[in-house]
């Protein structure tokens, strides 16, 4: 039988790199031949599986040769070779005791005569009745600490025959895709006559329609080995025999986490750093990344993916309440405040049951309307359920679970978008079928086994990139699908189920896809019975272990651009003492700047303080001159924010930002709506930020900070939190183009006012009231910003440089950072005699409306030249 290799998946590669290889495999043999399970002896030659024969004297003084397996009993073999120990199984242990007690040495006729004195006769027992033991006493076969005794049936030493060499150890993995290059637009009508009913099956050892019988045998014979074995015993064994395993979830929550950065890194970081289907760049400096996490609490993948990205992605999670929740609060690598989870039908109060075609509906809806109606760009899935006492049939148990985790990422996922989801074995037609829709679904996909699982379980991962516009169709039949399903299930007593959501000739008739599911299937095969034996040998011999453990970890944590360090939980620590680390980063001095205070802007000092125009920029302000609610705002994680007042940092209840932010901004109340129905919101409107999650923005300009706290304020917002303050940021004016804010002024009646109106500025579908406006001037002296007469450009000129650059060429040093904006901050106060509507009154002395721009129209060169 040929040898069972995923095609393009590398099983041994001569020419690896020394560093990424850490073992060569020799050439495979037939798997059912080469691990005798039944104590049998192998019919094929093994002559080159054998490792290197050593040169052992026995203990009668005769040579012989070695090539055993088992562990070395030093009182018993000496070798020639003192670095490595000689191996032998009990056989030859027991032919040496045999030869022993044979020898003169061992021979005793004093010792026999007095037995036939006391009635011993050659071939009979001891006693009375010749009742006593006829045969020697066996040697023991006991090994490591296991209890003398203990016996488990397919632990003997006949029935192993585990070589190390044919494990591959690499820390590199080769990606193998599969790809529809003739694709067909699968229809609703060619789709719903695929479905195939039929009886529940509980079993799966036949079926070999998408593997070779021999390997399915061995693989389910491998681990019905560890039927009897105590749980403890076996992690134990697969603990010390998984060469990956001191890995774990390294700073992370868990190891789910590690999976993640294991299979980003392998698909040249498909998921938090997409590219498009020419290489192009997906998501732009300043868009956010959207991500969902179905059926993954508590929430590894999710953790990583923030880490690597920090509060630039926005994720989405789905999981099953309760004791399968997220836990947020263990997000110790990344910021867990842009993370938002989502139950389905209710929202936050939902259950997160997956199978509900009603939770499915609620979810994809909720994330469709948080990413303007276009989806994720990747979604994963991790789901799975303990299927204790009946692993030969994870894959069965487990095909709702399949379906319904294909059927969410075909819903949420934008054109072009990613995919991964855990899987089990692939060997019945009705999860193969599904690969199949998801085959017709994305442009390609992968079937996956990272380093990071397990290499006995089943597990693998399905990878699918840059999905097609054209699988609507494949989302709706799958919806179906789940439908009849969550029939059958609660039927009482039925035994009816889906058994095919895909023809069995239609899979088997795409060559293509055919020969890529079984030879993914013979290639993960051969590599879980080759780590079963392993770990049965393993749990016999206690005293064995994997060596290559320590450098396997510090060899995968570079490869994935992980570092290595422990987990620990970040320190807590005074607002106070933050706030000083932040400014000493940006080397600002003391705090006492975050303190200074405003100029006011009157008519007569306008020629003075506007020397360009083109150099400001204003915002609505909607805090008073009383209340003076604007401020800085540190968050130092979740619920932990501080109001600076004064020289104190104060508590902010009901708002959440993310570790190591410090911006500046106001509280204001916005409404919504007329009369009774009108709504009130408590929200946090940004006007500067100095740092956003740990990203110092400072020193860029004005305008770039305002587009990152946009970014900032959408990735923390989360609608289904009521309980939280919302976030906005306040829409920056130029100066030259002032007027526009008065043409969002209108007067609005407010509720709880006696029916009273009043001047509200427009901010969309909401409104709040104006109290002023702030003017924060970006660019930095001597530079200046002028417009050109020739092009209407605007340019940055410098009188010490004698240069002009354009905006799109503008200078660092042109760039007002954000604590100079704030030290030179203008407020116009709207205040009574203050005509900003043609519904107020003016009073002289005052800087009003049309006073403003008229200034303003006056220096701008372009209006000038229209008049």
């Amino acid at each position: 039988m040929s040898n069972f290799e995923l095609q393009g998946t590398r099983l041994s590669d001569s020419s690896e790199d020394e560093s990424s290889v850490v073992e060569s495999e020799p050439s495979r043999k037939r798997l059912h031949s080469e691990f005798i399970l039944d104590g049998t002896e192998s019919s094929e030659d093994e002559s080159s599986l054998e490792p290197p024969r050593k040169r052992v004297r026995n203990l009668d003084g005769t040579d012989r040769s070695s090539t055993d397996h088992s562990l070395p009993v030093d009182d018993f073999q000496l070798s020639d070779d003192e670095d490595s120990p000689v191996q032998h199984t009990e056989t030859n242990l027991m032919d040496n005791m045999v030869k022993l007690a044979k020898s003169e040495s061992f021979f005793d006729p004093k010792g026999q005569k007095m037995m036939e004195r006391m009635g011993y006769r050659a071939g009979h027992g001891l006693g009375k009745h010749g009742q006593g033991r006829v045969d020697p006493v066996e040697m023991s076969l006991h090994r490591g600490r296991r209890g003398l005794g203990l016996h488990i049936k397919g632990l003997e030493a006949a029935t192993l025959k585990w070589n190390s060499n044919l494990e591959v150890i690499s820390v590199e993995e080769t990606v193998s895709w599969l790809e529809d290059m003739s694709h067909e637009t699968l229809t609703q009508d060619v789709l719903h006559a695929w479905i195939k009913e039929g009886s529940k099956k509980e079993t799966i050892d036949d079926e070999t329609n998408f593997c070779d019988p021999n390997l399915l045998k061995n693989v389910l014979d491998s681990k019905s080995v560890f039927d009897k074995l105590q749980p403890e015993e076996m992690q134990r064994a697969r603990t010390r025999s998984n060469p990956f395993e001191t890995i774990r979830g390294a700073f992370f929550l868990n190891r789910a986490a590690m999976k993640m950065a294991n299979m980003d890194r392998v698909f040249d970081f498909m998921f938090t750093k997409p590219k498009g289907e020419h290489n192009e760049e997906v998501v732009g400096p300043s868009d956010l990344l959207y991500f969902a996490d179905v059926c993954a609490g508590p929430g590894g993948f999710s953790e990583y993916v923030l880490w690597r990205r920090s509060w630039k992605a926005k994720g989405f999670g789905f999981t099953l309440k309760h004791e399968n929740d997220f836990r947020l609060q263990d997000f110790y690598a990344g910021p867990c405040e842009t993370f938002e989870p989502h139950y389905g039908h209710n929202g936050v109060d939902g259950d997160g049951d997956i199978y509900k075609p009603d939770n499915i509906t609620d979810f994809s809806k909720f994330v469709m309307d948080h990413t303007h109606n276009i989806g994720v760009h990747f979604m994963m899935a991790d789901g799975g359920f303990s299927v204790d006492g009946k692993e030969n049939i994870q894959e069965i148990l487990s095909k709702q679970l399949y379906l319904c985790q294909f059927l969410v990422a075909l819903l949420i996922v934008r054109k072009g978008g990613n995919f991964v989801c855990k899987l089990f074995d692939l060997f019945t037609p009705f999860s193969v079928g599904l690969v199949y829709l998801m085959y017709k679904s994305f442009q390609r996909i992968s079937i996956h086994k990272p380093n990071t699982s397990r290499p006995a379980n089943s597990e693998r991962y399905i990878i699918c990139q840059w999905k097609r516009e054209d699988c609507k169709d494949i989302a709706d039949y799958l919806y179906h699908v789940n439908e009849l399903l969550c029939k059958f299930s609660s039927a009482s007593n039925s035994n009816r189920d889906i058994v095919e959501v895909v023809p069995l000739e239609v899979l088997t008739s795409d060559d293509n896809f055919f020969n890529y599911i079984v030879c993914s299937n013979n290639s993960l095969g051969e590599r879980q019975v080759v780590n079963l034996v392993k770990i049965a040998a393993f749990c016999r011999d206690t005293n064995l272990v994997e060596t290559q453990q320590a450098e396997m970890k510090r060899q995968c944590l570079s490869y994935w651009e992980v570092p290595d360090k422990v987990r620990t939980a970040p320190p807590r620590v005074a607002p106070e003492t933050k706030c000083d680390d932040i400014l000493k980063k940006i080397k600002a001095g003391p705090s006492g700047l975050l303190s200074a205070k405003e100029s006011e802007l009157g008519p007569e000092i306008l020629e003075h303080v506007f020397k360009s125009v083109y150099d400001w920029h204003c915002i609505v302000l909607g805090s008073s001159r009383d209340k003076k609610d604007c401020s800085f705002y540190l968050g130092l994680g979740r619920n932990r924010v501080f109001r600076l007042d004064g020289n104190r940092w104060l508590k902010v209840d009901h708002l959440e930002l993310s570790p190591d932010t410090l911006l500046y901004g106001e509280i204001v109340m916005e409404l919504r709506g007329e009369g009774r129905s009108q709504c009130k919101f408590t929200t946090l409107h940004i006007i500067d930020a100095i740092f956003l999650g740990g990203i110092d923005i400072s020193g860029e300009h004005l305008t770039l900070r305002n587009k990152l706290c946009s970014q900032f304020a959408e990735a923390l917002n989360k609608d289904s939190r009521l309980d939280l303050t919302s976030i906005h940021v306040k829409k920056l004016y130029d100066l030259e183009f002032v007027e526009e804010i008065f043409d969002k002024l209108n007067q609005r009646m407010i509720k709880g006012t006696g029916g009273s109106y009043r001047l509200a500025y427009e901010t969309g579908d909401r409104f709040f009231l104006p109290h002023g406006l702030m003017f924060l001037k970006a660019t930095q002296e001597p530079w200046m910003r002028h417009m050109s007469r020739s092009t209407h450009l605007h340019y940055y000129f410098s009188p010490f440089k004698k240069d002009s650059k354009f905006d799109k060429d503008r200078p660092k040093e042109a760039c007002s950072s954000t604590l100079n904006c704030f030290k030179n901050r203008h407020i116009w106060w709207w205040e009574q005699g203050v005509k900003v509507h043609d519904s107020h009154t003016a009073e002289q002395g005052k800087l009003q409306r049309d006073q403003l721009l008229s200034f303003v129209h006056r220096k701008c060169i372009h209006r000038t030249e229209m008049r």
